[in-house]
């Protein structure tokens, strides 16, 4: 059983229960504030429940076998906060639960331009009652704490039908995690604060035993009989206590008409704000969703969507199966960073617990490009967050005996999360990653507010450490040494690449803030003329018998590792193998050098990047999801048309076929946004280097025709290949400057640019490790 191929939805017939822990995952709503993962309405059978608060957090212990001065103390793991999804049905008095019984029709569908997610289910009782229940959940992206649902039954005779909504506190899950400190952190994470059940309203409040965290969670009921039985009338109660509320309808129905419940849920919470406060808040979030109804609530949503359809849709032609799931990864994103509004989006958004909730850089590099040429408010709220959280940065890198800010690896409120510091507190280039998103994000909007308030500060702050952590050499020029670069399978090293030519970056982009904003940085003349004499003479590490760059100081000189001989149960390799073996061999976890090129790729000439990517083509195992997409966008430049499809077609369905077996802890943030990157950056060519949009398309042999939107400096665009040309045109807006593959073209409102694409060279697929090839479907 799998998707129906749709190009606007998700579908799913039929009942697997073994498949829940994945559907769950995939048909998960969110908006960036509340995520509810997709499971069935009763609540039952299930895989794994889960309602999400973003930030909100419990904490715990970090375990270490030996002491470390300098080591994170505190763990934080996301919440699975109240539950309002429930609603259960007893026809009769016998309750639907969709192991027993017969269900004679059941789908599911998660709708890409609705928003919401639908259920329809024919279901006949142990003794031969039928009924149809359909019903329909959405999180609203326009009312941040609203989620709502609408849910029908419908009998095919008179049949008497109880409905029971809840809210449920400190659901029973079993543990997912193998650390003690953990699962006691998580085993009835909330305590009980307020309770209130009145007519069809009920408020539960709660606080966390440790972090403190209060949350609110709301519901009330709209219940409708079309045709009751006759001398009949519904019988409602509603009744609260510590961790659970339910509102119960009994109704005489006739058959052939339809009972009708909505559902309306509020969620707020805090680390500041009393319970009096966030009930208010709730309460106050009800009556507006009761205000605007469940078809007002449907409108905004289709609204909102049909705007981020307009600048965001990429429709590929040649596939339907990857054109349903690049609209899944684009609505994903969406979701996972609409509404954050300066909280993090986290690896696996509000999808599920995985990484416990935490977020990385993958946000920064991955999931920000995709917000910031679409929905621009949304990147800039996401580094909102990071401003708020400087002060955090300071005081980790003070621990650390630096200067500026040094961002964690891992985190749920900005303070390091990660136990392992060669791949945590060494990987540094988490704050270059940051100073990168700002930068790009300042380009793409030229947004001034932005700009003064909160990009000029984070800047000037990630460039004092790295004039902290690095230092001049007078045979090497500025070296950073000592740290971890994106590849995992090497650690402490000297002179990573691609964080020296991001910290570069980040040094330039803080002198010229500086400049802008003199009252905002507080740098004197010469830290300023320090961080570009810095920048322009940064160490590049160049193999020159190889002629290729390694991806730090001898990374070239290290022992090959033996591809031929390593089994495919041995991937990943992290699992299977000591990290002192993979550290000092050249087998890389996910690209690294490679992304270099990407986001730096103006610092590599085109023969380089040829090289540089056949070098490391060999030695990269993928395993880890960031992966995929930067080699399709490389494949892609170099002019491996066929390979970049084969690494675009794993990024798309790294969940949606579940390739690295682990989707039921929730969907792969930074792989879906790597199959936008493919497309638009790839077979785009879309490049944006110092504020300077340009593009280079191809189409791979297995594609007839692509298209996608964009927006920059508050143009929309929309790009067209197919038949050995581009088509460049304006969406919405007057007139866009770029360059189509290095030549110089202006679009107009109402003029499209028709031009041709350059014949892309015939190039010998390069080797790729034994065994490494990419997933195909």
């Amino acid at each position: 059983m799998s998707y129906a191929v749709e190009p606007w939805q998700l579908r799913w017939q039929g009942l697997s229960v073994g498949n829940l822990h994945q559907t769950e995952s995939t048909f998960a709503l969110s908006n960036g504030h509340i995520g509810m993962r997709g499971t069935l309405d009763e609540g039952e059978p299930r895989g794994l429940p889960g309602t999400y608060l973003n930030g909100f957090y419990e904490q715990h212990q970090l375990p270490y076998g030996e002491a470390g001065y300098g080591y994170p103390e505190a763990g934080q793991t996301v919440v699975n906060v109240t539950d309002g999804k429930i609603i259960r049905l007893l026809v009769e008095d016998e309750p639907l639960d969709m192991r027993y019984g017969t269900a004679i029709e059941h789908e599911r569908v998660l709708d890409f331009r609705s928003g919401t997610l639908r259920r329809r289910t024919v279901w006949e009782s142990p003794t031969g009652r039928r009924v149809t229940v359909r019903s329909e959940r959405l999180v609203s992206f326009t009312q941040r704490a609203v989620a709502a649902i609408r849910y029908e039954v419908e009998p095919e005779e008179d049949l008497q039908l109880v409905l029971q909504s809840d809210l449920l506190a400190n659901e029973p899950i079993q543990s997912r995690s193998s650390d003690p400190r953990v699962a006691a952190a998580l085993d009835a994470p909330l305590v009980n604060d307020f309770t209130m059940a009145e007519k069809s309203r009920a408020v539960l409040c709660h606080h966390t035993k440790v972090s403190g965290l209060r949350m609110a969670a709301a519901m009330e009921h709209e219940i409708e009989a079309v045709e009751l039985a006759e001398g009949t009338t519904p019988r409602t109660e509603i009744r609260a206590e510590d961790d659970l509320a339910r509102y119960t309808a009994a109704v005489d129905v006739k058959g052939g008409t339809c009972l009708k419940l909505t559902k309306y849920l509020a969620y707020g919470w805090s680390g500041q704000r009393s319970t009096p406060a966030l009930r208010a808040q709730v309460e106050a979030a009800l009556s507006g969703a009761r205000q605007t109804g469940w078809e007002g609530l449907l409108r905004e949503q289709r609204a909102f969507l049909d705007d981020f359809w307009e600048v965001a849709d990429i429709e590929v032609e040649g596939d339907d199966e990857l054109q349903q799931a690049l609209r899944f990864a684009l609505f994903h994103i969406l979701q996972a960073g609409a509404r954050g509004e300066t909280r993090a989006i986290p690896g696996k958004g509000l999808t599920g617990p995985g990484y416990d909730g935490h977020a990385f850089w993958d946000t920064e590099m991955f999931v920000l490009p995709v917000l910031t040429y679409t929905v621009p408010d949304a990147a800039r709220d996401a580094l909102r967050w990071r401003h708020s959280t400087l002060d955090k940065a300071r005081e980790r890198a003070e621990v650390l005996g630096l200067k500026g800010a040094a961002f964690p690896w891992r985190s749920i409120n900005g303070a390091e999360c990660s136990a392992y510091w060669p791949a945590g507190t060494a990987a540094f280039h988490v704050s270059g990653d940051v100073a990168y998103a700002v930068q790009q994000y300042l380009h793409a909007t030229n947004d001034e507010a932005f700009d003064r308030d909160e990009a000029t500060e984070i800047l000037v702050e990630t460039a004092r450490l790295w004039m902290s952590l690095g230092h001049h050499d007078p045979h090497d020029g500025f070296r950073i040494d000592g740290v971890t670069g994106p590849d995992e399978y090497s650690a402490i090293v000297d002179n990573n690449v691609y964080t020296n030519l991001v910290a570069q970056q980040n040094l330039r982009s803080a002198a010229d803030a500086a400049e802008r904003h003199p009252d905002k940085a507080n740098a004197s003349a010469e830290e300023i003329a320090a961080w570009r004499k810095a920048a322009d003479v940064m160490a590049m590490p160049y193999d020159e018998l190889l002629q290729v760059h390694p991806q730090a100081d001898n990374f070239t000189r290290h022992a090959e590792w033996d591809f031929e001989n390593t089994p495919a149960e041995k991937y990943p390799l992290l699992l299977n193998y000591p990290y002192f073996d993979l550290y000092r061999r050249q087998v890389v976890k996910q690209a690294d050098l490679v992304l270099a090129m990407h986001v730096r790729g103006d610092a590599f000439t085109a023969e380089e990047k040829a090289r540089n990517f056949a070098y490391y083509e060999a030695r990269t195992v993928r395993d880890s999801s960031l992966s995929a997409g930067t080699q399709a966008v490389l494949a892609a430049e170099v002019g491996h048309l066929d390979l970049a499809f084969d690494y675009l077609v794993e990024a798309a369905f790294t969940d949606l076929h579940d390739l690295h077996e682990n989707v039921t802890n929730g969907l792969h943030m930074a792989s879906l946004a790597g199959a936008w990157t493919a497309l638009v950056a790839g077979f785009g060519g879309m490049r944006d280097h110092g504020g300077e949009l340009t593009f280079a398309p191809r189409l791979p042999d297995a594609l007839t025709g692509l298209s996608f939107r964009m927006a920059f400096q508050g143009t929309r665009i929309a790009v067209e290949v197919r038949g050995g040309e581009a088509t460049y045109r304006i969406v919405d807006g007057t007139e866009l400057t770029t360059k189509h593959h290095g030549e110089p073209i202006t679009i107009k409102a109402g003029e499209p640019v028709t031009v041709p694409i350059p014949k892309c060279p015939e190039l010998e697929r390069p080797r790729l490790p034994f065994g490494r090839e990419p997933r195909r479907r």
